[in-house]
């Protein structure tokens, strides 16, 4: 008889009370006014914690100019300029953020546009665009990360006019990239046993041709993948709760779970609190030492009962998340899904979101990926850029708004980060503007995370100096990966109504992927240029997005 989402609640509610979650604060961004005299001089941090201080160095003044608008930057949105402006907060050179590896506003945004529809602007998030492509940066030999700092200049191109003060052109700005990288994932033999417990969404919107079919295909897929001395657990979730499957090892049960898998069939609501509070606690009956304990939701997101509050519903387990370290993977299908929705209920689970659209994904999430996706190898892994003030006049980091943490948190290892698997790469894009004549350090970036294990602290820098700076973006000897993700990075920017120096339009965006998946033989990225060339049709040279750009500030 299969036990319902009540009966494992009652049973939960014995366990220990779920603690409060530890927010890392979005908070807005700060700026002050340029100073060209190359001072160098720190800003006045005495004041303590900077109320609505950000973790990206740089928001314009409420008194400087939008970029690209003319209009003045002041909260309220349209004719918010006449309103009274509150006074600027101190200056801020440093960008401090989470590390992030989700990938799925990438992937529905290639779904979305085959849809022939442009993607919501809120559902771009241009670190997860410029995150689903190979970088191949120098990786440690051990465990932690390696730090790759490097960049180009950006040449005149559509946003030459639209980089902000006096003296912006597009020239006088710089790409600078931050790559951090942990060693290789081993091979699935090397890696430890995993106990996955998946809770599979069996809602009525699943019933849309392509969903719960992907699902169940995913499903056998990982089946046939996972080894003998992996166990397996199934939830299922519409209206209520079910166990179909406890924690089962593979070995001699395969048959057994696909006939669970090919029995599944859509339901009625989407019940996604229950399905998670049931999935953990039949994680944690089956949780097994030494091994990678993992929930893993497949969903649609589109929670519409119960608990459709994703803080609440992490909450419920968070007991069982920190006492026993089960970490929250979170496969999206669909093509309408909750993507915000899926990315608060990872980003609170200590796990990481990735979308599947067909087969081929399902295999390589499932198949090529499988152990990146399992093991974590860095827990709370932050990210801070220290900008040189005496180089450096504006600074933009392109995406991370949502994982964004106060500078002076970057240290307090009980404020959450990101999760970091083996075989990981993360990238931070930043457009930097230097001073008129600079030369020396432009940045320090410092990544800092806790061993899974030992909970032990860690640190690697990495630096970056103007002459790393100087050749041009789409230059011959400028890297094809750094191009890559400059194209992936514009392209997110395109479609949120951003206004980054230098952008190209969509079609020589296009061009550009095009060329690259030449040089490269890389189908993922001849899949970027056909999702571009998609944007510039549907768009049909009549622009994209809400005209929201990303956050800029200026060193004083």
């Amino acid at each position: 008889m299969h036990r319902t989402s009540r009966r494992n609640q009652r049973r939960a509610g014995g366990r220990a009370g779920a603690v409060a979650l530890l927010l890392a604060g979005a908070l807005a961004l700060t700026a002050c006014s340029a100073s060209d005299d190359g001072s160098g001089t720190a800003p006045d941090l005495s004041s303590g914690k900077r109320q609505g201080q950000g973790a990206t160095g740089g928001a314009p003044a409420p008194d400087a100019a939008a970029p690209g608008t003319g209009r003045s930057a002041a909260p309220g949105g349209e004719g918010a300029a006449d309103t009274v402006r509150p006074k600027p907060e101190a200056p801020d050179y440093l960008s401090t953020f989470a590390l992030d590896v989700d990938t799925a506003s990438y992937g529905y945004a290639r779904r979305t546009l085959g849809d022939g529809r442009l993607p919501s602007p809120g559902d771009v998030r241009p670190e997860e665009f410029v995150n689903s492509f190979r970088q191949g940066y120098e990786r440690p030999k051990g465990p932690g990360f390696a730090v790759n700092v490097d960049g180009a200049r950006i040449g005149p191109g559509k946003g030459a006019d639209k980089a902000g003060g006096e003296g912006g052109g597009a020239s006088d700005w710089s790409l600078l990239r931050v790559g951090l990288a942990t060693e290789a994932a081993p091979t699935t033999a090397e890696r430890p046993p995993a106990a996955l417990t998946f809770v599979v969404d069996i809602s009525g919107s699943m019933a849309e041709t392509g969903r719960l079919d992907l699902v169940r295909t995913s499903l056998d897929i990982l089946t046939d993948e996972l080894r003998d001395d992996d166990s397996l657990a199934l939830v299922t979730f519409s209206d209520e709760a079910e166990t179909r499957l406890p924690m089962t090892r593979l070995r001699g049960n395969r048959n057994r779970i696909k006939d669970v898998v090919k029995e599944l069939r859509p339901a009625r609501s989407t019940n996604v609190g229950a399905g998670i509070a049931l999935g953990y606690e039949e994680s944690v009956e089956g949780h097994r030492k030494a091994a990678t304990n993992r929930v893993v939701l497949l969903s649609d997101a589109l929670a519409n009962t119960g608990d459709t509050e994703a803080e609440s519903i992490l909450e419920k387990i968070d007991s069982a998340r920190r006492e026993y370290g089960i970490t929250l993977f979170g496969v999206g299908v669909g093509s309408d899904y909750g993507d915000a929705f899926m990315e608060r209920l990872t980003n609170k689970g200590d796990g990481n979101t990735t979308y599947v659209g067909d087969e081929e994904q399902a295999r390589k999430v499932f198949v090529d990926q499988l152990p990146a996706h399992l093991e974590i190898r860095a827990r709370d892994a932050k990210a801070q850029v220290a900008f040189d003030r005496k180089t450096v006049r504006q600074f933009r980091l392109i995406g991370y708004e949502n994982r964004k943490v106060a500078d002076e948190d970057f240290r307090d290892d009980g404020v959450d980060g990101g999760e970091v698997g083996p075989g990981h790469t993360v990238t931070a894009l930043y457009a930097v503007r230097l001073r008129e004549g600079a030369s020396g350090t432009v940045a320090t970036a410092t990544v800092r995370w806790l061993d899974p294990a030992s909970r032990t602290a860690r640190e690697e820098t990495g630096t970056v100096r103007t002459g790393a700076l100087e050749g041009p973006l789409w230059g011959d000897a400028t890297g094809d990966r750094l191009q890559v993700v400059a194209v992936a990075a514009y392209f997110a920017d395109h479609l949120r109504g951003g206004d980054l120096p230098g952008a190209p339009d969509l079609g020589e965006l296009a061009s550009r992927a095009s060329d690259l998946a030449e040089t490269t033989e890389d189908s993922s990225v001849r899949k970027l240029a056909t999702a571009i060339g998609q944007a510039d049709r549907i768009a049909g040279g009549a622009g994209t997005g809400d005209g929201r750009g990303p956050e800029e500030g200026e060193i004083g």
